[in-house]
């Protein structure tokens, strides 16, 4: 990706009005992918979803504006969840799909995905090719040859029952009683619906988006609203999305977090007892030493991808394995969908609770989290925390300190300007002592 001039680990994203996140950008980004996009011999067309952002419908219109002067028709779904618009895109045999979000950033941030016709991320090379024609000036096709825009009113219907599809017919949640937070982003009218048209009882916050209120103190990222509702509603457990609906975490019934590591493990021991795990499991380097540990316990391969989703689906495709996942709760699970999915991923939950016959709560008890902090440092521009002396001796001299028995890592964010330090080990106190060390010494650096 180091060759890369605006695409990140996840798109482009970034402070709205700032290059390049602005109109004229996105106008041109629209015509480029149109261009990369077109397959000869054919009318082309392009799917745009959003999030709840305000300036999702600035970005909507200029994206739309430039795939119509690159001759590609365009299909506008609205406020839709990330890996919706990954489904649709395959069931309109679209050519291409783009999602404008910052997924958990805030509001004033913003940024663009996209998906291959089959409903994958861009590979590298046709990413590169987007950014070619993005140095070409913006030629418009014949004015009997633009692109024409519609509107698909059934999108949102279209996506419940896809998500209800990954679950057998038998399957149901009657009896429970569950909180949604839905991060006042792209899943406020979408979950709900899955969830009670299965049986639950369904008490919702954080479904009532403003274009400014998306991720704020509410979501997969801000538990705490969650904690509290579930408590006060004596509810069974509680599911909070990010603002574009391709993460989860849970609450367990007393308040306490379940997080992206946990829930990777609840799905993979359930499968693996029941004869459906198809070969290992992909984790990350931010992945707890817990999972893999108890992953190994239970007879099932482990493997640690980059940090990122598109590192995962990597190493999932090259094993031909299926299930794989970070613990921010990013997991993808490839029998199922095409890309991340927090609906699927909580269905798929659900799924192991329902038959095991055990609670959230026994059921994570499987595996035991090694303490590990994380403190993500911010930074004027982001840099390889590696190419600097005085960094790599603080490492050196943690890892040293905390030898066999801990992880520490250091990493530039791709999505933010941030440098994220990790340390795990076995000793609380002594993780956080060195985490707020090495922490310190990064942030000195980077002035």
């Amino acid at each position: 990706m180091s060759d890369r001039k605006y695409f990140g680990t996840d798109g482009i994203r970034g402070r709205v009005g700032e290059f390049p996140i602005t109109p004229e950008f996105m106008l041109r980004l629209g015509w480029a992918a149109g261009q990369a996009f077109k397959k000869d011999g054919q009318r082309n067309s392009v799917l745009i979803g959003k999030d709840t952002r305000l300036s999702g419908y600035m970005f909507e219109s200029a994206l739309e504006a430039g795939l119509s002067a690159a001759g590609v028709d365009v299909k506008l779904l609205g406020p839709m969840p990330t890996p919706a618009i990954a489904y649709l895109t395959r069931t309109f045999r679209a050519s291409a799909g783009i999602v404008i979000s910052a997924s958990h950033n805030p509001h004033h941030d913003n940024g663009i995905k996209f998906f291959s016709s089959a409903g994958t991320k861009l590979d590298d090379a046709l990413e590169a090719e987007i950014e070619r024609w993005l140095d070409r000036p913006l030629e418009v096709c014949e004015p009997s040859e633009l692109g024409k825009a519609s509107r698909v009113d059934d999108a949102p219907g279209r996506y419940v029952e896809f998500c209800k599809s990954t679950v057998p017919n038998e399957f149901t949640m009657d009896g429970l009683h569950i909180v949604l937070d839905c991060a006042h982003g792209a899943t406020y009218h979408v979950a709900p619906k899955v969830f009670r048209e299965l049986g639950a009882k369904v008490s919702v916050i954080g479904a009532d988006p403003d274009g400014l209120n998306i991720n704020l103190n509410v979501g997969s990222t801000h538990l705490d609203a969650l904690k509290a509702a579930v408590v006060e509603n004596g509810a069974d457990m509680g599911i909070a999305f990010d603002g574009d609906g391709d993460r989860v975490l849970m609450v367990d019934r007393d308040g306490s977090e379940v997080d992206g590591d946990e829930l990777l493990y609840i799905i993979a021991s359930q499968r693996h007892a029941e004869g459906r795990l198809k070969g290992g499991v992909v984790g990350t380097l931010m992945t707890n030493l817990g999972v893999e540990l108890a992953l190994k316990d239970a007879g099932i391969d482990f493997e640690r991808a980059k940090v990122g989703d598109r590192y995962v689906m990597e190493r999932l495709v090259a094993n031909d394995w299926v299930l794989g996942g970070e613990g921010s709760g990013h997991m993808v699970i490839r029998d199922c969908t095409t890309t991340g999915d927090g609906i699927v991923s909580a269905l798929q939950v659900m799924l192991a609770i329902h038959k095991s016959g055990k609670t959230l709560a026994e059921l994570r008890q499987g595996m035991t989290k090694l303490p590990q902090k994380m403190i993500n440092v911010r930074v004027a521009e982001r840099f390889d925390p590696l190419s600097r002396a005085d960094i790599v001796d603080a490492l050196r001299q943690a890892e040293t300190e905390l030898g066999e028995a801990g992880r520490v890592l250091l990493r530039a964010s791709g999505t933010e300007p941030l440098i994220r330090v990790m340390v795990e080990g076995q000793v609380e106190a002594d993780i956080v002592r060195v985490v707020e060390e090495l922490a310190g010494v990064v942030e000195q650096s980077s002035r």
